[in-house]
């Protein structure tokens, strides 16, 4: 059964999945453009190209590695984004874009991972509905979190969620919800450094 997080609230992933292990784990990402009043009062959307990133840090909350549209993998081949998706469409249904992270293969040096969208054709989330992002176990295919964005905002990005190392060696998920500036993962960094 999946949990339906509010911003702030964590969960733990082992409780989440019913006991059973988690190996692979799928971030799910996904966002409509808001439709838009046009010529004689017609709805249109407007394409709207958001990135998903995971930012993996260590211990000491230094940037070790990114996984994007322009590196789809991770140096270590734990955490991989399946593509870019120019134009969204998704929205609260299915994904848009996808990031998968093999917990077992991620190195025991990356203590958290943190999964933020950006909008790099710069339209702010004023012109975007039904973001969500969402945990599945990518084994059994059971959506174990989800965060629904609600609202807009003058912002470019968003600091979405984080996935971290609890102190008993298992993982948890965080929903953050924290607007940011930025068309891309490196203009995020500041607005992610307080979520560390």
């Amino acid at each position: 059964m999946s949990v339906n997080l509010g911003k702030g609230q964590s969960v733990s992933l082992a409780k989440a999945s019913g006991g059973s292990e988690l190996s692979v784990v799928r971030m799910g990402l996904g966002w409509k453009a808001a439709a838009r009043k046009g010529l004689f009062g017609s709805l249109r959307r407007r394409e709207i190209d958001l990135d998903a990133s995971a930012v993996l840090y260590d211990a000491e909350g230094r940037l070790a590695d990114v996984v994007f549209f322009q590196h789809l993998v991770s140096n270590d081949g734990s955490v991989r984004h399946t593509g870019d998706n120019l134009v969204g469409g998704a929205g609260a249904g299915e994904d848009d874009e996808s990031i998968l992270v093999d917990l077992g293969q991620v190195p025991q040096a990356i203590r958290q991972i943190v999964f933020t969208v950006n909008s790099y054709t710069g339209q702010t989330f004023q012109e975007v509905e039904n973001a969500h992002c969402r945990l599945v176990d990518e084994r059994s295919g059971q959506e174990l979190a989800r965060y629904t964005l609600s609202g807009g905002g003058p912002h470019t990005g968003q600091v979405m969620a984080k996935v971290f190392r609890d102190g008993d060696g298992g993982w948890q998920m965080l929903a953050i919800g924290a607007p940011a500036r930025g068309r891309t993962f490196q203009d995020m960094l500041p607005a992610i450094a307080p979520h560390l």
